[in-house]
């Protein structure tokens, strides 16, 4: 049977943000968490799948995935910068602008950064 809940660090590392990132989310009602028996704050697996964009299921065949939330978007040109934090990581990619707009990038969304070889993609 798959698992129901996860706990706080679990949530919080499937989602690739600190545990005190999200305590932050949870008062601002960003993500619903529940109280165990013992009064720790769990996270249904249902919320972790909601706030990761949905199933595991992805079109880019890359191993290594990094989820996080978008901080920053430079437009500038034909180009785009955009910076991601992850967990402990900031992550900054150079993509085109057609592509940041097409995934209509803002800060404080969640988003992937997607490593592979020595590019790294963003998804959503």
């Amino acid at each position: 049977m798959p698992r129901q809940t996860y706990t706080a660090g679990e949530a919080a590392r499937r989602l690739g943000i600190s545990i005190d990132t999200l305590r932050r989310w949870d008062r601002q009602g960003r993500i619903r968490t529940r109280r165990d028996h013992a009064n720790r704050r769990v996270v249904l697996a249902s919320e972790v799948e909601r706030l990761r964009g949905g199933s595991l299921h992805h079109d880019l065949s890359a191993r290594n995935r990094l989820v996080g939330t978008v901080r920053e978007v430079k437009i500038e040109g034909l180009l785009a910068q955009v910076e991601l934090e992850a967990g402990p990581f900031r992550i900054v990619s150079v993509i085109t602008r057609e592509a940041a707009e097409e995934l209509a990038l803002e800060p404080g969304d969640p988003a992937t950064a997607v490593v592979k070889a020595t590019s790294i993609m963003i998804e959503r």
